[in-house]
């Protein structure tokens, strides 16, 4: 389960940008076209923040839709999978805008 490795990840990041102060939360966006499991995460951050900055704090998980441009119409459609078809004319050439990604896009730490 690399869910567990990269949900250390997000523990490190938010360590490193605390200035030493407790986290009580944290806000992270997950594209619904990557390969990250959001609920697997959430489940996985309770273990790994245990004895961290993050133990006892809240992860909120901010899924991100799939968008793409289609490059034989050039409407923009939503993505349901990575190789996925424009809605509007069928077609598989489409350069995805959104729903890869993976970030930590907020901490709210003690004062």
């Amino acid at each position: 389960m690399h869910e567990m490795s990269i949900t250390q990840g997000i523990i490190d990041i938010c360590e490193q940008h605390a200035g030493g102060r407790r986290v009580l939360s944290v806000d992270v966006e997950i594209g619904e076209l990557g390969s990250v499991v959001p609920e697997a995460v959430e489940f996985c951050f309770e273990a790994c923040s245990q004895g961290t900055l993050l133990e006892g704090a809240r992860i909120n998980i901010i899924r991100i839709s799939g968008r793409g441009q289609c490059l034989e119409c050039g409407a923009d459609t939503p993505l349901q999978a990575l190789f996925g078809a424009c809605q509007l004319c069928g077609g598989y050439r489409v350069k995805v805008l959104a729903g890869e990604e993976m970030r930590v896009r907020e901490i709210e730490v003690e004062d």
